[in-house]
């Protein structure tokens, strides 16, 4: 594998955990659509969320989020954590995953990576400039996803 295919599997492969509040009050959910890059001299990871999202409303009131991404043998955690909201269960106790603090924000022990971002930008997307066929496809019947930007303060490898 080379460098360019292995950055995009990282999101549209393997997925990731997004998530953002304290070790007292926080939400993770798994998420498909990421990039990483450069935006005004920094380091960023960007991840979109539909407003409607539990993890929404936590993105919107924390300043720092991460991203943290597993090995193939959390690919039932990550789907249950994409199946259920934490607005309505304990999702976490449905997984063998273990929150752990990262950098004042919070990740897991499994992850074989988390990036901590501290978010410097976010835009509801705006569905007028997006082709005919994703809007009908995608945002039919809920608001389009918001974008986060956040500048990558910290990497965490196991």
């Amino acid at each position: 594998m080379d460098l360019f295919s292995e950055a995009f599997d990282l999101f549209a492969k393997k997925w990731a955990l997004l998530t953002s509040g304290s070790m007292d009050d926080f939400n993770t959910m798994t998420i498909g659509w990421g990039a990483l890059g450069t935006l005004w001299g920094k380091s960023v990871v960007t991840v979109y969320v539909k407003p409607a999202r539990y993890t929404h409303g936590f993105m919107d009131r924390n300043d720092l989020f991460t991203v943290s991404f597993y090995s193939d043998e959390y690919k039932k955690d990550m789907g249950t954590l994409g199946k259920y909201s934490g607005r309505d269960t304990d999702k976490i106790a449905m997984t063998s995953l273990t929150p752990v603090e990262a950098a004042g924000g919070v990740s897991f022990k499994e992850a074989e990576v988390t990036l901590v971002a501290r978010k410097i930008y976010s835009q509801d997307l705006d569905t007028a400039k997006m082709p005919e066929e994703v809007v009908r496809k995608t945002y039919s019947d809920e608001a389009p996803h918001t974008m986060y930007v956040g500048e990558i303060v910290e990497i965490i490898r196991k």
